[in-house]
């Protein structure tokens, strides 16, 4: 759990960064496919070529298209529709996807993972909402597709790690996540990209380089190796944790508007949704005494 607090907060200026200096400036698809390709390059040296199957090596590169390829293309869209906060108000499904996806595929229903992402989603709404206006309906089911995404990366990489052997050093196989996101970001680029909304000032190429090597390249790295090293029920509240800390980074530094007690009791939700996961692990992981 530290692991994926930290990268939380690493996150938590990505949001604003896109809002404000990416979002209607920088072609979507150019800044998707800078990202990707910077994280791919952080990892090729670490590559290794015989530490995995070609089969696993592919189910990791689905992964990949799938958490960032795909959930990319639809999470720089939703910035032409909704503001900083919207957007992550609108990531509260996105425990909800973890857990669902996780029992579907091993077809049971865990009513103490179902009720923790329950609370985590309620804490998120607590935090934000406002009336329906334009823009609401369609940029809210792209953030959706967004979400779906983002789960199902997430989801599929915790199962997958968990069937090889322990000692597997995930950095020497990460390079295929990033590989697989490259296959869906290079195509999409070269058919939906517009050449004429490239950066132009300095400082949006550095936003450009600080989310591919850090936010993308470490960031997920060590996002997905944490998810591995926690239950569903705790990866799908840490999820949310990416709302309140989003939205208190845009209060301070890009001065929005956001009602300071809403966040507050919302957090505090949040972080409930945690301590009902860990008295639930705790049920199910309870040796029996004789």
């Amino acid at each position: 759990m530290p692991i994926l607090i930290a990268v939380t907060f690493l996150w938590a200026f990505s949001f604003s960064l896109i809002g404000v200096y990416l979002a209607g400036q920088v072609d979507a698809w150019f800044s998707v496919l800078m990202r990707v390709a910077l994280a791919t390059i952080v990892f090729l040296p670490f590559l290794k070529l015989q530490q995995i199957s070609i089969k696993v090596a592919l189910q990791l590169m689905v992964c990949g298209a799938f958490q960032l390829g795909i959930m990319y293309g639809f999470y720089y869209q939703s910035f032409l529709y909704l503001s900083v906060p919207e957007v992550l108000l609108f990531t509260v499904m996105t425990p909800i996807y973890i857990t669902l996806l996780n029992d579907l595929l091993d077809r049971r229903l865990n009513i103490g993972f179902i009720i923790s992402a329950l609370l985590a989603v309620i804490g998120a709404i607590a935090i934000r909402y406002e009336g329906i206006d334009q823009g609401f309906l369609k940029g809210l089911l792209i953030v959706q597709g967004a979400n779906l995404c983002f789960a199902t990366g997430q989801v599929g990489y915790k199962r997958i790690i968990a069937k090889e052997r322990e000692d597997l050093p995930q950095r020497t196989v990460f390079g295929w996540f990033f590989i697989g996101a490259l296959t869906v970001v290079i195509p999409c680029y070269l058919v939906l990209g517009d050449p004429d909304k490239l950066p132009t000032t300095t400082l949006q190429w550095s936003i450009l380089f600080y989310l591919g090597i850090v936010a993308s390249g470490i960031g997920y790295f060590a996002w997905n190796k944490g998810a591995t090293m926690v239950n569903i029920g705790t990866l799908a509240v840490a999820n949310n944790l990416l709302i309140p800390a989003g939205i208190i980074v845009n209060v301070l530094f890009w001065n929005r508007d956001a009602d300071i007690l809403r966040l507050s009791i919302g957090a505090s939700i949040i972080l409930l949704a945690l301590v009902v996961n860990d008295k639930f692990n705790q049920k199910i992981h309870k040796p029996n005494v004789e």
